[in-house]
């Protein structure tokens, strides 16, 4: 009878023991499945978007989108993510266009993707060959650079439909809405300019030469003034944003060894960190003194990146390698590579 009454302990207690270990592996499951944040990157090649698991650092996801994804933003909410796709075949600098396969224009449009279920659910024509966009601050309209027809389509995000197209300089690339709403930035890589769209007439006030190949824009948080990288010259401009007006030239490197790409603002808005392409390193600037108080080397060719709701780590778009490299940005290492899909370029962090 003892040995019976210990032989039902142990069933209970093993029950017990199992139910336990069934209630953590859930809710591991469930961190796993809800992390604090997730990072969403345009892979320009294999058409898709990779996901990755802010908190384990671990792909989670990946959506396929359509041609050429490039630029990614999220509605003001966060429920929606959007993409930049385009049917126009790759044409970096020194490639002769006349040997290339004609443009897909059925391929144009940006890419609508439920944050939820990480599905794409529908494209909506933007003009032609979008590359950047940024969205008005009630999230109802896109502003669209259109790389080949010099100009920037104004969409409405509802019905779909083009409400407006702005001429701007050749090779329209960089967007950003400026943090009152009032006006949009657009870089010209051709004439080396920015063009300030005002949202509201919806045509341009004012254009500002900048440096040779600008690419990225990234506002104060106050919108007093606006960072602008200019690819070819080694610098980031800094404009008043009231004036739209330049207020000097910020020196990263050698011209033609460091290539500003990609521009973005930490959380607290303390530091800017620009990517430099083929110049391999992500450099830290002060937005207090504007001045350039570090730099590390991330990878073959850091494009897009994102920083932590935190402010913590780094995330760097290494196209050639096809990888997301993550920096620590207290110890300033690399804390991982993380293997996406083939092209890596856009990045965009969505807290949950």
């Amino acid at each position: 009878m003892y040995t019976l009454q210990l032989l039902a302990v142990a069933i209970v207690v093993t029950l017990v023991g199992c139910g336990e270990a069934k209630r953590e592996t859930a809710q591991q499951s469930k961190a796993e499945a809800k992390p604090a944040y997730r990072v969403f990157v345009t892979n320009e090649n294999s058409g898709e978007v990779t996901v990755i698991n802010g908190t384990s650092l671990e792909v989670m996801s990946t959506i396929p989108v359509g041609k050429r994804p490039r630029g990614i933003h999220s509605s003001p909410d966060g429920k929606t993510i959007y993409v930049a796709l385009s049917g126009s075949p790759a044409a970096p600098p020194g490639v002769d266009e006349s040997t290339l396969p004609p443009p897909d224009k059925s391929a144009d449009g940006i890419g609508v993707v439920d944050a939820a279920s990480m599905k794409l659910v529908r494209t909506i024509k933007a003009g032609s060959d979008p590359e950047q966009f940024d969205l008005s601050r009630d999230g109802k309209v896109i502003f669209v650079s259109n790389e080949d027809s010099a100009e920037t389509s104004i969409v409405e995000i509802e019905s779909g439909k083009i409400l407006h197209s702005v001429k701007v300089g050749e090779e329209p690339e960089g967007v950003t809405t400026s943090p009152d709403g009032k006006f949009v930035y657009v870089t010209s890589e051709d004439d080396g300019t920015v063009t300030a769209i005002d949202t509201e007439a919806n045509k341009a006030l004012k254009t500002v030469k900048v440096g040779r190949r600008p690419r990225s824009i990234a506002f104060k948080r106050d919108g007093s003034q606006a960072y602008v990288t200019n690819e070819n010259d080694g610098t980031v401009t800094l404009l008043d944003a009231s004036k739209h007006a330049v207020v000097r030239n910020i020196e990263l490197g050698a011209k033609g060894v460091i290539k500003p790409m990609c521009v973005i603002l930490s959380p607290d808005g303390s530091k800017a960190y620009v990517s430099s392409g083929r110049g391999k390193k992500v450099f830290t600037i002060d937005t207090a003194q504007n001045q350039v108080i570090g730099s590390v080397e991330v990878g073959t060719r850091p494009w897009g990146i994102g920083v932590s709701p935190d402010g913590k780590l780094l995330f760097a778009a290494d196209g050639p390698a096809k990888e997301v490299v993550v920096l620590d940005l207290t110890s300033q290492t690399i804390v991982k590579r993380i293997k996406a899909s083939d092209g890596p370029w856009g990045v965009l962090v969505l807290a949950n």
